[in-house]
């Protein structure tokens, strides 16, 4: 195998890591199930459409888990359209794509927008998933397009604020040379 021929590999492996570590499709609002919202404090103005909850926050719908200090749910006419939230890191939890594992981010802020069928984690964003990580200041998932991009934050002197990526070897029974 020529070298070239071993980069390629290695990059199309890192694109399909990259793909598979991604979140599913986030909340789903066509689904069965509800979605559960627990909290130290909450404040509904029904009139705007806005619940805010605060204090040790717990957003689940199935095995989707959002955890944060502070999440703020909007309703348009058509439901649930975005949800804010906000932490020490605020935390995102869900099964992998593939049933293997689970994908666990982290930000101090995290949007899912109906409307855009995207999630942005924002702010010391971490998307961890089977050993793999992704790391930078800003991570948008497409959920629809399964598309993930990322910004690197500005060097603030201590880092270079660039965007970081693990992927884990392929066990060596599933390689091929």
């Amino acid at each position: 195998m020529t070298p070239e021929t071993n980069v390629r590999r290695r990059l199309a492996a890192a694109l399909v890591s990259l793909a598979i570590m991604a979140p599913a499709a986030a909340f789903d609002l066509n689904s069965d199930t509800p979605i559960k919202v627990t909290a130290d404090n909450a404040r509904l103005d029904d009139a705007k459409g806005i619940a805010t909850y605060t204090g040790d926050v717990e957003l689940e719908q199935g095995q989707t888990r959002l955890d944060a200090e502070r999440v703020v749910l909007y309703r348009d006419a058509n439901g649930l359209s975005r949800i804010e939230a906000s932490g020490e890191p605020a935390r995102y939890r869900q099964p992998a794509r593939d049933g293997n594992g689970e994908t666990d981010a982290r930000a101090l802020n995290i949007t899912w927008s109906a409307t855009d069928q995207r999630i942005t984690f924002e702010r010391e964003a971490i998307i961890e998933q089977n050993g793999n990580l992704f790391r930078g200041n800003i991570i948008h998932y497409d959920t629809q397009d399964r598309v993930v991009t990322a910004e690197g934050g500005t060097d603030t002197g201590s880092g270079p604020g660039r965007v970081e990526m693990v992927i884990q070897p392929r066990s060596t029974d599933s390689r091929t040379d």
